[in-house]
């Protein structure tokens, strides 16, 4: 098996002369490199693809970490990142962490250990990577406030204050909210934006129609069934994913309520299903796709270059108007 270092001699140049007209071939000169590329071809030399990848510490191979891969959502976000990562040349590994920590490190080790170029995460953390320089990892669709961490997500306050302001315009005033968990950030905006938006109708909100899920259609069910059994006076729901609105369809339903006629509901990311619910979801549309392309062009742009500048890249989102929406009426 031929070598770098016998091209090189035959061709009386360094060994890094040789790499550079093989991987660089625009920083040799047009003499130099059909030299060298004509001793390659008489010898026959083949570059060793495993050898090259040790030598530049890259495996072509990033990991994408989710919190649940049954979530429909994540779905197109991960279409787009494989989108991006076919074109530039790089595999995806796919991770479900069911939000363990010890998971989470798990796959955080594999980068450290050069066994895996960078991470994506869809989540609020961001696992420990022991090793030196810029961590190569985005967040997308949630994100974490440490300024030197890339991440990618929408303007979560301003679109969930868009929908409820959009149940105010159709009359109604008494609106519930199922949030989801507390310790994301996109939960916390979201219910920023349902405060925000009572604020600017001047209404006062009412914490007693307000519930905690944990984003899963069962959560939304619950929740419905609690405000019921309390007797709460609702006619709408705002909810901070499109499952759990789903689930408060279920108990809206089963409760012998029509919607919208009764009650109107609002989710938040349009889901696929979301269209296909009775009567179609009104929801806010994410763009999952671009989320998940975004956040693999700029993991690519910090493994090509680990002095870029780190950046919060907000995108825009919008309420798509369906049959589960109506103006109120009296009951």
């Amino acid at each position: 098996m031929r070598t770098v270092k016998e091209i090189a001699a035959i061709a009386e140049v360094s060994v890094a002369t040789v790499s550079r007209a093989l991987q660089r071939p625009e920083l040799v000169s047009e003499e130099t490199r059909l030299r060298i590329h004509e001793v390659v071809r008489r010898l026959g030399y083949t570059p060793n693809a495993l050898a090259r990848n040790l030598r530049t510490a890259r495996t072509r191979l990033i990991i994408a970490l989710l919190p649940d891969i049954a979530n429909p959502f994540f779905s197109e976000v991960i279409r787009g990142i494989e989108q991006v990562a076919y074109e530039k040349g790089y595999s995806v590994l796919l991770g479900e962490t069911q939000s363990s920590l010890v998971r989470e490190q798990t796959y955080a080790d594999m980068v450290a250990a050069r066994q895996a170029d960078g991470i994506i995460t869809m989540f609020h953390r961001v696992p420990a990577i022991p090793m030196d320089g810029r961590l190569p990892l985005v967040n997308a669709c949630e994100y974490v406030k440490d300024s030197a961490i890339s991440s990618v997500y929408v303007d979560n306050v301003g679109a969930a204050a868009a929908a409820v302001e959009y149940l105010v315009t159709l009359g109604h005033r008494d609106i519930a909210f199922i949030a989801g968990p507390g310790s994301s950030p996109i939960c916390v905006d979201r219910e920023e934006g349902y405060h925000l938006a009572l604020k600017r109708a001047k209404i006062v909100a009412n914490p007693a129609l307000t519930a905690i899920g944990d984003f899963s259609i069962e959560a939304g069910e619950r929740a419905v069934e609690m405000f019921l059994s309390q007797g709460r006076s609702f006619s709408a729901v705002f909810c901070s994913n499109d499952e759990m609105a789903i689930g408060a369809m279920r108990a809206l339903t089963a409760a012998g309520l029509r919607i919208p006629e009764d009650v109107s509901v609002v989710g938040f990311d349009d889901i696929r299903f979301s269209r296909y619910t009775s009567p179609p979801l009104t929801t806010v549309s994410q763009p999952k796709n671009a989320l998940g392309r975004e956040a693999m062009t700029m993991l690519i742009e910090i493994l090509n270059d680990p002095q870029v500048p780190p950046r919060k890249r907000v995108l825009s989102a919008d309420l798509v108007v369906r049959g589960s929406t109506g103006p109120r009426r009296d009951r």
